[in-house]
Parts: structure tokens; C-alpha cells; sequence
């Protein structure tokens, strides 16, 4: 059997393990043969591919990124796009094509599926907002991350007495804040689930430097947004795939602080460096229980089916469920998270 794979979307954690982890099992113990079509989509759109076994897989557990490529680019964006990379499927004799990638890539992935190309799904965002999976791999590392930049923010805003705001990832969800705002000892974390009154933020601050703390720490995620009527922010501009451009609600929401409780404030984004770099053994190893599971599932042509972890296992789940909603960050934790605000 001849199978291709390719990452979507955004770079993450744990995509070379997930690879690893495939290839391994397609070669030791299946005898299969596995391709890697290059840059996500694109790759099939434009038949650009590196073959993949398990000596081309040495040494990449440990690495951040993808070995083949990303873009968030589909076959939806290019007319024909669809016949063209069923043409390119059959040109390799691919009898099954494994998508890793997060909610964009995996909707794109069931809409194939749904025309007849033999698809299996991994669900891969640090986001951990993919639907039908209780943990999504790369989130964890971001997460670490995060906590250990606040960490080190708790120093430097004690020696200064200043409130230190930090933006993290979550376009949609906050599972990234909430997780790393009660890892780091946050004193209020924002999150897009509930919009926020920042007066009753700074009422928060102000409390607690009453009491003799003159440092505080308020994460961010970057699309967290105000309630209604309580603060101006601008309109975010939108990429070329539709996805609004977030991020800068920091510096609003920082500038808001310092404005209405005279307390020096300063800001800490950390973008891009929440999803770089070695992934954590946690994630190393959902990714790999994650790559060895999806070469299982296409061995057995269970197409249309995306791995998910449930109850401590790795099952299959159908992508159509899985995708059908975001997943967003639990009320209970949430509540969780308000008992430690000021």
C-alpha cells in the first residue's frame, strides 16, 4: 500500500513525531510505502513530494515544525483544484492520504473526503479548539511556554512594582490562557469565551495592590474581546484565506490599565514562539500514538475517520464530527481560573 501525508495550517509541536510515528509503522510493520507531499495542499496541487521511511525519519522526534512543509493553502482556492489532486493521487498510486492539520485543514480534508479521496485525519492546532478530541498535540508545549514566560514576567514586574500584560495565542478559544494564566499564577487572564470589562479589571488590580501587592500579571489571549460599550478596539484586518489578522488587543488593553490606575504597565507578546521549538514528552508522545493509530486506520481503509484521544485512548472518530464545532474551553475551568482574580 502507497500512502501520502502532508501538515496544514500552522507549524506546531509534535508534526515531525506525528510523522515518525507513521512512517514507522507503515514501514516495520506494515511493509507499506509512505510520501510526503510537500507545503500541505500545495503539494498535491503542484506534485511536489520527498518519499518518507524510517531513515529519512532520524533524529526528527525532538524537532519543532514539519520536515515537509505547511501553508494554509487548499484545493478549494484553485479551480479544478479537487480533480487535480485526485489526478496527482492516482499518478503515485496513493491509496491513502493522511491530513494532519487543525480545523481549516481538517474541514478542507472532509470535504475531499466527502468527493471520494480516501482521507484519514490527525488533529493538530496549539489551540487544542478541534472538536471530537480531548487534546490536541502542541498544546501542551504551547502552554509550557507561556507558563514559563510568566514566570519569569513575576520577577521583573516585582522588582519594578509594575503590572506586566501578555498576549498568547487563542483566536477563538482560550485554552491556552486559562491553562498558563493558573500554571504562571496570573492575577486576571482574558479570554474570547467572555468578553471582559476592563474597568472591572482594573478594579481587580487596584484591590489587590491595596493590599500590598505591587505587582500583577494579566494574560491575554489575542482574541479576547471587550463587552459591549466598555472599550474601543480597532477592526482587525483579514489575510488572503479569510482569517482575521488578531493580535494588539494587548496593547489596548495595557494603555487601558495604566490610564485608569496610574500603574506602570508594559507588555509582553509571545507570538510565534508558542509554537517553535522541541515539543514536550507529552506531546511527543500523543503525536506518536497519534501517527502509528492513523497508519492503522488507513491500513484498514477506515477513511473518512480522524484520530481522536477520548477517556485516556485513541480512537477514530468521524471527521464530519469532529469538526462540526469548535471546543471551547470548559465552564468549570473557567470558574476555576475566577477564584484566584483579585
Amino acid at each position: 500500500m502507497r500512502v501520502g501525508v502532508l501538515t496544514g495550517g500552522g507549524d506546531c509541536p509534535g508534526l515531525n513525531a506525528v510523522i515518525r510515528g507513521l512512517v514507522r509503522k507503515a514501514e516495520r510493520v506494515y511493509g507499506d510505502e509512505v510520501i510526503g507531499f510537500l507545503d500541505g495542499y500545495l503539494g498535491l496541487l503542484e506534485d511536489r513530494w520527498i518519499p518518507l521511511d524510517v531513515e529519512a525519519c532520524r533524529g526528527i522526534l525532538p524537532r519543532g515544525g514539519t520536515i515537509i512543509g505547511t501553508t494554509r493553502h487548499t484545493p478549494y482556492m484553485v479551480e479544478g483544484g479537487v480533480e487535480i489532486v485526485k489526478e496527482t493521487l492516482a499518478r503515485h498510486d496513493i491509496e491513502a492520504l493522511v491530513v494532519i492539520g487543525g480545523e481549516g485543514t481538517l474541514s478542507c480534508a472532509n470535504r475531499l473526503h466527502e468527493e471520494g479521496v480516501p482521507i484519514v485525519g490527525i488533529p493538530k492546532t496549539i489551540d487544542n479548539d478541534v472538536g471530537g478530541t480531548e487534546m490536541t498535540f502542541g498544546f501542551d508545549t504551547a502552554v509550557q511556554i507561556a507558563t514559563d514566560a510568566i514566570d519569569r514576567l513575576h520577577t521583573t514586574a516585582e522588582s519594578h512594582n509594575r503590572v506586566m500584560v501578555v498576549e498568547v495565542m487563542g483566536r477563538h478559544v482560550g485554552h491556552i490562557a486559562t491553562w498558563a494564566g493558573i500554571a504562571g499564577g496570573a492575577t486576571v487572564t482574558l479570554v474570547p469565551e467572555e468578553p471582559f470589562d476592563i474597568q472591572a479589571v482594573c478594579d481587580s488590580l487596584v484591590r489587590r495592590h491595596e493590599r500590598g501587592r505591587f505587582a500583577s500579571i494579566v494574560v491575554v489571549a489575542e482574541g479576547a474581546v471587550p463587552a459591549e460599550g466598555t472599550m474601543t478596539v480597532p477592526e482587525p484586518t483579514v489575510d488572503e484565506y479569510g482569517h482575521q489578522r488578531l493580535g494588539g488587543i494587548v496593547n489596548v488593553v495595557a494603555s487601558e490599565i495604566e490610564a485608569r490606575t496610574g500603574f506602570e504597565t508594559r507588555v509582553t507578546v509571545l507570538g510565534h514562539v508558542q509554537r517553535g521549538g522541541t515539543p514536550t514528552a507529552f506531546d511527543r508522545v500523543l503525536s506518536t500514538w497519534y501517527g502509528v493509530s492513523a497508519m492503522e486506520a488507513a491500513h484498514d481503509r477506515d477513511f473518512g475517520t480522524m484520530v481522536a484521544l477520548r477517556n485516556g485512548e485513541v480512537v477514530r472518530a468521524p471527521l464530519a464530527e469532529s469538526i462540526a464545532e469548535l471546543k471551547y474551553t470548559h465552564p468549570d475551568l473557567l470558574d476555576a481560573m475566577r477564584t484566584f482574580f483579585s
